[in-house]
């Protein structure tokens, strides 16, 4: 199957979507997979309108297209964070642009200059055929340049300190083993790439059998390839901590100790680090506000914890069990604040104010309100996932005050617009709908709806009320 080709169209598509259509596409999907249910390739689509959203905020990649066409084969091993962490076989995205920078002025000056020319005019040419011949053989000669200075590296410490220094990337020498790995095997590569599925729902026994062949023909266990041919497969599951079955399987048994002994126990260790990334990218995203697909990040984060938990025996004093231990403690710590601070600002958003503290013909802040709608369904979110991510407690203790409050408030609301006068109508009136659509997410629609039509009414009321006043007023 050409998956590759396919996940670059869905890509391309998804890019050449104006930015609202991306944020409606993007919540629909998030609120679907929260609901359980099965959209086919939505982890893949929210997955890529995450890293758009990302690249928004960062700027746009600063390599042009013969960059773009000469790092093509790294993809499946492509990480989003800066470089700060290891992750096995893999390359952050943002240590893209540097590479090319030390392959343009320090590896091989003359061929890539020689090579961006020719492939420029190819692609205006209209010849792609031409364009991917020239980048393949670019691609060849890097390889082998890449061998070659990491031979001389490997015996003369200065020669390796000038390499390092020359790439300026956090994790160089990673970077660039995994730079000429992939060059090398890259037509084996591209042809398990083929025989892969665009996405894997559930790797099951039957699957599991067949792609641990596939991985072990491309790359046997103890070569260079084999990382990559394991990252391959994980790049084409929808759930990627199934990558730990590998190590299961091949162990016989699900005892950590046991399955760190094959050759598939580095599984483990690539579903951790992204795990730890994953749970970094959320901590950065409540901070900055963003609020990209928060409750999709959350969901993966919890079933990778869960699965890492529940298929494998992971004593708590092991290395795993611990890394996997702090993580769940860096989930509740990041969590905590955003689950805490919900009670208060729906207390300040909806509290009973008097006529005199009423701006006249006012209404509520929509950004406010939006704002605290969605950290409110946030919240309802981490409900599902409390127990696995050491969230319970303080996540029950947080939606017990807010139904309370909500309970307890609303015939207040409703009492105030009743009784409200013209000039501060307009904020009573907001505050309810505000109101109606909070218990909406608490307690359900059609609790929701009874408040909703008692609203109705108040506004009735009230609107009735003022026009009874008025002409008494003008017969006087």
């Amino acid at each position: 199957m050409a998956g590759a080709d396919t996940i670059e169209r869905l890509q391309n598509y998804l890019r050449a979507l104006t930015p609202q259509a991306r944020a409606l596409l993007l919540g629909e999907f998030e609120r679907s997979l929260l609901r359980g249910e099965d959209l086919g390739a939505a982890e893949i689509v929210l997955q890529e309108l995450r890293r758009i959203a990302r690249e928004q905020q960062a700027g746009p990649p600063r390599i042009g297209h013969t960059a773009r066409m000469f790092f093509k084969p790294l993809e499946p091993f492509l990480v989003d964070d800066l470089g700060q962490h290891r992750h096995p076989g893999r390359i952050a995205r943002a240590s893209l642009e540097p590479l090319w920078t030390w392959i343009g002025r320090d590896l091989l000056p003359r061929d890539t200059a020689e090579m961006d020319d020719l492939v420029n005019t190819a692609l205006q040419a209209g010849d792609d055929e031409k364009a991917q011949y020239l980048i393949r053989t670019l691609q060849d000669r890097v390889a082998m340049a890449l061998s070659d200075n990491m031979r001389s590296a490997a015996i003369d410490e200065q020669a390796r300190r000038r390499m390092l220094g020359q790439i300026g990337t956090q994790r160089a020498e990673e970077d660039a083993h995994t730079l000429k790995c992939v060059l090398k095997a890259r037509d084996g590569l591209n042809a398990m790439q083929a025989r892969l599925p665009v996405q894997v729902g559930n790797l099951s026994s039957k699957a599991l059998d067949e792609y641990k062949a596939l991985i072990e023909k491309t790359g046997a266990p103890g070569t260079d390839i084999f990382l990559y041919s394991l990252l391959t497969v994980r790049s084409r599951l929808s759930a990627p901590w199934q990558l730990i079955r590998f190590g299961v399987k091949a162990a016989g048994s699900d005892t950590a100790a046991r399955v760190a002994e094959t050759p598939y126990g580095v599984s483990v260790s690539i579903v951790l680090s992204e795990l730890e990334r994953q749970v970094l990218e959320l901590r950065d995203d409540l901070r900055s506000g963003r609020g990209v697909a928060t409750g999709a990040l959350l969901k993966t984060i919890h079933d990778s914890a869960r699965g890492l938990r529940t298929e494998l025996d992971l004593p708590v004093d092991s290395t795993w069990g611990r890394t996997l231990s702090g993580l769940r403690g860096q989930i509740g710590e990041t969590l905590r604040a955003e689950i805490e601070s919900m009670p208060g600002r729906v207390r300040r958003l909806l509290r009973i104010r008097s006529a005199a503290n009423i701006t006249p013909k006012s209404t509520v802040d929509e950004q406010d309100a939006a704002e605290t709608e969605a950290l409110v369904s946030f919240v309802g979110t981490c409900r599902h996932f409390a127990g696995e991510l050491a969230i319970n407690e303080m996540t029950q203790r947080a939606y017990s005050d807010l139904q309370q409050f909500l309970d307890n408030n609303m015939n207040g609301l409703i009492d105030a617009l009743r009784q409200s006068g013209p000039s501060e109508r307009p904020f009573r009136k907001s505050q309810v709908d505000v109101a109606v659509r909070l218990c909406s997410l608490v307690f359900g629609k059609d609790y929701a709806a009874q408040f909703a039509r008692a609203a109705d009414v108040a506004a009735v009321t009230a609107e009735g009320g003022a026009k009874v006043s008025g002409a008494k007023a003008a017969s006087v």
